[in-house]
């Protein structure tokens, strides 16, 4: 297959960063197999990989926290380096991280964040606050964003944050020893499972304008899409090696999907489906946030999408109709529910169930087991005179992992240790077992590699096909495109546009996003959302 790593191409002579038979074991399990692997100066390699591929341990490595077996290699701008690595000295010489969830405290400022773990600017009077300030925003405008160093990192959107935690990536690159010679490395963990398409584009943007000044960039991603937008090449990792080495340019989509999974396959789609006649939620008024004015109705065995850009009110939805965020309105399951005064319990109590986007946070408990995860919405039904029926708590869990094939397939292992595609899929288990009249999700497959993306699809289709509802708040105009009856695009915090039938396709959700629809299709908007 074109693209088809050798070892030649690893062992290119215009490398910055060399990797060699990286090798990794935790206990009897051999995480990575002797991972060989390349990085060459201003160039921005993507990392792909399935769940478990080794991904985050290969850059655990290289950030110093993880040891690898005796006979890997580290060689950086040159240097034979001993292992493990010493972070400090990996970050003076010129590497810097930005992991998923981006380590910015929301209480401090943006200067604050942007000096944490840089004892170096601390001078014998202090911190010069005025001087670094006057530097960060140098360095902001250098790159078009209007960011106040003063302003607290909780007022700020989710691209910025982003934003901040790169630049600050990058004012360390500069202030180390390659950064001297106008290079450095940047590596990014899953840098945009939260943001908005047009963040996406922001992003990528100043990573070009990054690689312009002479900086090379490894990004980890699951998203191909943005992989075939921003790298140079692609390294795929599956099973702890390095499966293929391609250059992005001369591969495609497709090429891409197969190696990462190992096998040929064809993107989930659901079939052509008519919604029973039966009404499973009428939404009507409602409102909250930046949302202005939603009215809908959704019927059994149909999957609604609304989506639309940040800030157009669509993302609030799903939090205002289970009660998890103050609103407005009513909501007709069996009976009439206000929205204004309804919690969690009552939405629970009414068939409704939340998939929040945040899965860490918000879904699960990462230091409880997967069992405990997996049946907290049960317990009720295994309760005994004596306590809970533990057997019966211990089968379900186990039934669960079966069904979903969550992987490692042992309930008593810590939630926190599973990839989070097998963390959501246990989510979603949870939620599926309690038979909801009407799921609610947000950003479903948020951070989740390909292959457990198809998985969880299927899920979901099979509980649409026993009658569930679902409301899918997403901006991955593709997965709404594949899941979806019918799309309901906001803007300004009401429903702008509603694409159906022919109409949902990838490119067409996302046009719809960015344009006013025809006058012609205004018109009909109230006889689309019923």
């Amino acid at each position: 297959m074109a693209g088809q790593a050798t070892d030649r191409q690893a062992d290119d002579p215009g490398g910055v960063l060399r990797l060699t038979d990286i090798r990794m074991r935790f206990g009897p399990v051999e995480v990575l197999k002797g991972v060989s692997l390349n990085l060459r100066r201003a160039e921005i390699l993507g990392l792909l990989g399935q769940n478990g591929s080794g991904k985050s341990t290969l850059i655990k490595v290289l950030a110093g926290f993880n040891s690898p077996s005796e006979g890997s290699g580290v060689t950086l701008w040159g240097d034979t380096l001993p292992l493990p690595l010493d972070a400090a000295r990996i970050r003076r010489m010129g590497v810097a991280f930005v992991h998923q969830h981006l380590a910015l405290v929301p209480s401090l400022s943006v200067a604050d964040n942007m000096l944490i773990g840089d004892d170096r600017r601390r001078g014998p009077a202090g911190i010069r606050w005025r001087r670094e300030r006057a530097e960060m925003r140098a360095l902001f405008d250098e790159f078009g964003l209007a960011i106040d160093p003063s302003a607290l990192v909780s007022e700020l959107s989710s691209v910025e944050r982003a934003f901040v935690a790169i630049l600050r990536a990058v004012a360390q690159l500069r202030r180390s020893e390659a950064g001297a010679a106008g290079e450095g490395i940047l590596v990014l963990d899953e840098p945009t499972p939260f943001l908005s398409a047009e963040d996406v584009d922001k992003l990528f943007t100043l990573l070009r304008q990054i690689r312009a000044k002479g900086a090379s960039v490894i990004i980890v991603t699951h998203d191909i899409d943005e992989v075939l937008a921003i790298t140079d090449r692609v390294a795929i990792l599956r099973d702890g090696e390095l499966d293929a080495l391609m250059v992005t340019a001369e591969t495609t989509r497709q090429a891409i999907l197969d190696r990462i999974v190992g096998r040929s396959i064809t993107p989930f789609r659901r079939a052509p489906a008519q919604p029973r006649p039966e009404i499973a939620a009428r939404i009507e008024g409602l409102s909250g946030g930046q949302l202005r004015h939603f009215d809908t109705t959704i019927r059994r065995s149909e999957v609604v999408g609304v989506t639309g850009l940040i800030g157009s009110g669509f993302a609030e939805i799903p939090y205002l109709l289970f009660g998890a965020m103050q609103g407005a309105g009513q909501v007709t399951l069996d009976h009439a529910l206000d929205v204004a005064a309804i919690t969690p319990r009552a939405a629970m109590a009414a068939g409704m169930g939340l998939i929040p986007g945040d899965r860490t946070h918000q879904s699960c408990v990462g230091g409880l087991t997967v069992e405990e995860n997996a049946t907290f919405l049960q317990l009720p039904r295994y309760r005994a005179p004596a306590g809970l029926r533990r057997q019966g708590l211990v089968d379900a869990a186990r039934g669960m992992i079966r069904d979903y094939d969550v992987r490692p397939d042992r309930p008593e292992v810590a939630m926190s240790t599973l990839s989070g595609g097998n963390q959501q899929k246990v989510v979603i288990g949870k939620w599926l077992a309690q038979d909801p009249r009407l799921l609610l999700l947000d950003e479903p497959t948020q951070g989740v590699d390909y292959g457990a993306r198809q998985q969880i699809f299927a899920a979901l289709d099979r509980a649409v096909a026993a009658g569930t509802a679902i409301l899918c708040a997403s901006t991955d105009a593709e997965q709404l495109a594949q899941i979806c009856d019918r799309v309901l695009v906001l803007r300004r915090g009401t429903v702008g546009a509603v694409l159906q039938g022919d109409q949902l396709t990838r490119d067409a959700i996302a046009r719809a996003c960015f344009h006013d629809p025809a006058p012609q299709n205004a018109t009909k908007l109230s006889e689309a959302t019923a």
